[in-house]
């Protein structure tokens, strides 16, 4: 198998898996990547604001972002946010997130992406409180 077809099916699998791990409510914090074919090789995700919680706020954040050759992100904005508390930790999430790098000589593909954290709380039924 080639370096090229072995590439595509690890992202065919992270996009069957990235979907169902969303799924899961044990995480308050969900990422959903842009189209963008550059594989991330760390993704970090964001606490969960800690006033936030307090407060029993919801949200969603999209931070926009260039992808560098080395797979380092820059330029990263807030595009859409849905309350200021969440956008401090998406972007610090971004900057600390790392993409595969291009090798020499080969075409660096979509280098601009997007990443959108939706931040939830769980929610515990009135019978299991104390």
């Amino acid at each position: 198998m080639t370096n090229r077809s072995e590439a595509t099916l690890i992202v065919a699998l992270l996009a069957l898996a990235i979907p169902a791990l969303a799924q899961q409510d044990d995480d308050p914090v969900d990422a959903m990547d842009s189209k963008t074919e550059r594989m991330p090789v760390n993704t970090i995700v964001p606490e969960y604001p800690e006033a936030a919680r307090r407060e029993r706020i919801e949200g969603e954040v999209q931070v926009c972002f260039d992808i560098t050759r080395s797979g380092m992100p820059r330029r990263i904005a807030v595009r859409r946010s849905s309350h200021r508390y969440f956008e401090k930790p998406a972007r610090d999430a971004v900057r600390r997130s790392t993409w595969r790098a291009v090798p020499p000589g080969e075409k660096a593909p979509n280098i601009k992406a997007c990443r959108t954290f939706r931040f939830r709380l769980e929610r515990i039924p009135l019978d299991e409180r104390d």
